[in-house]
């Protein structure tokens, strides 16, 4: 998830998009704009997989998501959401099968609009280095200078977890990439 612009793109709320470019740069893939977002297939051992960025702003991302659940006849169970984390630390990655929104808009979106929180999601550690009352700026700041050398490697990582859920499952991605 993440928000459409320039001003947020290098944003900690736009991990979600940060991410999925990475993946489809690194496959050689790009994004086309579309109804609610931009959306490339990225094909993996016969396995297609939709990278969808809503276009929606972050609040209102579960209407992308349906959307795309529907045209795509894709099932829950195969719907991962890659989400911004201001409780781990950063660069940390955390798959879970399902969960509350944590007060996370996007995710609150998504559930209201799926009537459920029963899909998977990576939760990417954003870290909260802020004082109180800053953290709606902390959230769509830049990174620093100092987070920036070790988003790379992280952001890898996440993209692979992402081509995990797809081919090993959930259960398994989650015993192998949130132990480390």
């Amino acid at each position: 998830m993440g928000n459409i612009g320039a001003e947020y793109s290098n944003t900690r709320h736009n991990i979600g998009f940060k991410v999925l470019d990475a993946l489809a740069k690194a496959s050689n893939i790009s994004f086309v704009d579309s109804r609610y977002g931009s959306v490339v297939e990225l094909k993996h051992k016969g396995r297609i997989y939709v990278l969808l960025k809503p276009s929606t702003y972050m609040n209102l991302s579960g209407k992308a998501v349906n959307y795309w659940m529907q045209k795509e006849n894709i099932p829950l169970e195969n719907v991962f959401v890659i989400v911004d984390d201001l409780a781990l630390p950063i660069g940390a990655i955390r798959i879970r099968q399902n969960g509350s929104d944590g007060g996370h808009n996007g995710l609150k979106s998504i559930n209201e609009v799926l009537g459920t929180n029963a899909y998977a999601r990576l939760r990417f550690g954003i870290g909260s280095d802020f004082s109180k009352g800053r953290q709606v700026d902390y959230v769509l700041g830049e990174w620093t200078e100092e987070e920036e050398k070790i988003l790379p490697e992280r952001i890898v990582k996440a993209g692979e977890a992402i081509v995990s859920f797809g081919t090993i499952g959930v259960e398994r991605t989650m015993n192998f990439f949130n132990s480390k």
